[in-house]
């Protein structure tokens, strides 16, 4: 965990605004889910799972409850469909904090933000189409391009099942060759050891049966529907079928947004897919639903490694400058701003001097000079900061607004 500061905070914001101008645009609505919940929803993510088993963090409160911060979005807004019950369907998008306890690294921290969409009560493919292509299409705004789309189905939930059956006993056979680590995978949820990265694990996992072999008709139906979809709309993917994800509740469509230009063991930058057992796991009805998050931090980084939506400084119209003890300075910022103008000021009764260094880091566009002859004359001096300081002029103190309107739009 860490604080993030100007201006690396403001990208924060300035992405979040991106993806909410996009998601918004497709009919989608911001909701907001607590930090914390009873721990049992977001045990429904499976029990076997890293984020439950390792990384929760789980405790009692002062009133006996068994509670976790949230580990993720998805178990949070099914819980809210069950209790809230919504028209459907319900499309909706988050932003905020997620805690998992993780080894700190290059783009993982124990408290993340992601953006995040939901779609509940509809298996539709073309929603699942729908949702991918936002995804990638907020990745490609913001610049990026060295990304890579993995797709994968993970079939009907007894498809699923019959699969991890075929997965533990061919994994269960070659025990011997598997890392360590794989073994420990393996007894908890076999669909996991094909996500390692160990290169002692990688020729097993090559020769491993893959999930389409078990499809049944719905299942290899639904695939074909999103395939040709995403074909329809000219958005490259790879079919990946070691694609599993990292929880239990995903049947169906599975898909994760690769960097290229990160490390392959922590290249996602996110993904998603279908949970249709998820609410009624919840206690709710049979309700079908999709969804994907995206990390913030590490969309940032590939941004860096891209050179793409890089780090802005605030941008100030005006900087005043007063000389004759602040207050005029405090009735001009006021004026300048209430007529939607940025301005700032220096404090604390600095020298002209200073007061015009402050200005020139700033960034802003002029200066606004009040001295005591400016303000007994009723004046005041504008002053470009960008070019030649020799342009600046001097203005009635009553004009200052317009006047200052006028030389900024001459700028733009």
């Amino acid at each position: 965990m860490r604080d993030i500061l100007a201006p690396e905070a403001d990208r924060w914001r300035r992405l979040v605004s991106t993806f909410a101008g996009l998601v918004e645009g497709a009919a989608y609505q911001f909701v907001m889910t607590p930090l914390m919940e009873d721990a049992e929803v977001f045990a429904r993510v499976g029990e076997a799972t890293d984020v439950v088993q390792k990384e929760m963090y789980r405790f009692t409160d002062n009133g006996g409850r068994d509670l976790a911060l949230r580990p993720e979005f998805t178990a949070s807004v099914c819980r809210a469909f069950v209790e809230q019950r919504p028209p459907t369907p319900w499309k909706v998008w988050m932003a905020g904090s997620n805690f998992r306890y993780e080894r700190p690294q290059r783009g993982r921290f124990r408290q993340f933000d992601q953006v995040d969409i939901e779609v509940l009560g509809s298996d539709d493919p073309y929603v699942d189409v729908e949702v991918i292509a936002l995804g990638w299409r907020f990745l490609r705004v913001l610049g990026l391009r060295r990304v890579e789309l993995l797709l994968n189905s993970l079939g009907e939930v007894a498809e699923r099942a019959h699969y991890v059956d075929a997965l533990s006993e061919y994994f269960g056979a070659h025990a011997d060759t598997l890392s360590e680590a794989s073994r420990q995978t393996l007894a908890r949820n076999p669909l996991r050891v094909l996500d390692s990265k160990r290169p002692g694990d990688a020729e097993l996992i090559a020769a491993a049966p893959t999930i389409a072999e078990f499809y049944g008709p719905r299942s290899a139906a639904h695939f074909d529907t999103v395939r040709a979809g995403l074909d329809q709309l000219a958005i490259p993917y790879r079919v990946a079928p070691g694609l599993v994800r990292g929880l239990d509740y995903y049947v169906r469509t599975a898909f994760e947004f690769a960097g290229g230009t990160l490390d392959s063991a922590q290249n996602a930058l996110g993904g998603g897919g279908r949970y249709d057992g998820l609410v009624e796991s919840l206690g709710g009805p049979p309700t079908p639903g999709i969804g994907f998050a995206l990390g913030v931090d590490r969309i940032l980084i590939a941004c860096d490694d891209e050179g793409v939506f890089a780090p802005t400084e605030p941008e100030l119209d005006a900087y005043v400058i007063d000389t004759t003890g602040g207050a005029e300075a405090l009735a001009i910022t006021e004026e300048l701003r209430q007529a939607g103008l940025r301005a700032g000021r220096v404090f604390d009764g600095r020298s002209m001097k200073a007061q015009m260094k402050s200005a020139d880091r700033s960034g802003a566009a002029f200066a606004v000079i009040v001295g005591t002859s400016e303000l007994d004359a009723g004046q005041a001096v504008i002053r470009p900061l960008r070019r030649d300081e020799r342009s600046q002029s001097v203005v009635a103190r009553l004009d200052l607004v317009s006047s200052l309107t006028t030389a900024i739009e001459s700028e733009s």
